[in-house]
């Protein structure tokens, strides 16, 4: 539980928040309650969307040195709550509705049905960003061609032959993104083409920028504070484009820009502490198939961003799609270690 501490208290402040946010719209006890079990609902969506996102977060953040290690977990978390739970919907608003953050803040207050109209028709541009961006972040886990571990060998092995082909990740990303903007509403097709090829260039972008961070320029010197820079912007990437979906998703919840920003922040601080226990347990070197599973999530996440666009797909199915596909890759790692032992 001493993983759990700052996230339970953060559940009690939050909740606290949630009743206050309520009772002050409302004016009622029952309206403060309502707010406070969507908060949770909220809550609940968020861990069951981001478990992959913590495994990968794991990943990650065990190569980083422990100076950076708290950057992320604290610079990270504020980022993560404030930065994509209310600054960015802010700032995507003022963009759509041709104001600033400030006139959106009122629009959320004043009106929070029409602001929650503004996100829900942003959804497209949102998902065939973040999309393009996570589908990225799987290929190139999966068209390593110098992998020696595979779970699921039969699509593994292919795909990592593909490797040998540069630059393969992206030509399959941009023939998807091609694709799917053919089945848009003619007209959400070029805004579909234009987010998704953003999302493409952010990766390159960013996966440049941490490849040029990485190189020291004193031969094989490697230098610990750059590479733990670059991986730390990559991780902030990385989370704010597992956030778009869950952020525009959950206005099908409630238009109250506070609560979902208190439900999702909590869900937040509960997918940190995760993040936490699996790099101090040493949780990846004992499951040996966890990491495969958590870029199979991901990848189809990705794939599951691209399809709503044109067909509701609810919350809780991509939620559980993750855990099952995780929770998969756990069962394996577990037999591999009894027939190993």
């Amino acid at each position: 539980m001493k993983y759990f501490k700052n996230a339970i208290f953060g559940a009690v402040v939050g909740g606290i928040a949630a009743l206050v946010a309520g009772y002050s719209y409302s004016g009622t006890i029952k309206g403060a309650l309502k707010a406070w079990f969507i908060a949770l609902v909220l809550s609940i969506l968020e861990i069951s969307l981001s478990f992959d996102n913590a495994v990968v977060n794991a990943i990650i953040l065990k190569k980083m040195i422990p100076k950076w290690q708290h950057r992320f977990l604290t610079w990270g978390i504020l980022i993560a709550v404030f930065g994509m739970r209310l600054i960015f919907p802010l700032m995507l608003v003022g963009v759509l509705a041709h104001t600033n953050p400030i006139e959106a803040l009122k629009l959320a207050i004043v009106s929070p049905q029409e602001y929650a109209q503004i996100m829900i028709k942003s959804r497209v541009s949102i998902s065939a960003f973040g999309g393009a961006f996570l589908l990225l972040v799987a290929m190139k886990y999966f068209f390593e061609h110098r992998k020696k571990v595979y779970w699921i060998g039969l699509i593994e092995k292919p795909l990592s032959a593909m490797g040998r082909l540069d630059a393969a990740e992206i030509a399959v990303t941009l023939f998807i993104i091609y694709f799917f903007s053919q089945v848009q509403a003619p007209t959400e097709q070029m805004n579909f083409i234009a987010a998704g090829i953003g999302g493409v260039i952010t990766f390159i972008l960013v996966d440049g920028l941490s490849e040029f961070l990485n190189s020291s320029g004193q031969g094989k010197h490697i230098d610990l504070n750059r590479t733990s820079m670059s991986l730390f912007l990559y991780l902030e990437v990385l989370d704010a484009s597992f956030s778009f979906d869950g952020v525009v998703g959950a206005f099908a919840i409630t238009n109250n820009l506070f609560i979902i920003m208190i439900g999702l922040g909590v869900g937040a601080f509960f997918v940190r502490s995760i993040t936490i226990m699996l790099v101090e347990k040493n949780t990846l070197h004992q499951y040996r198939y966890l990491e495969h599973g958590a870029f199979y999530a991901i990848g189809i996440l990705a794939l599951i961003m691209f399809t709503g666009t044109v067909k509701d797909i609810p919350e809780v199915f991509t939620g559980l799609i993750g855990i099952l596909v995780i929770g998969s890759a756990i069962i394996s790692s577990i037999r591999y270690n009894v027939r190993n032992s």
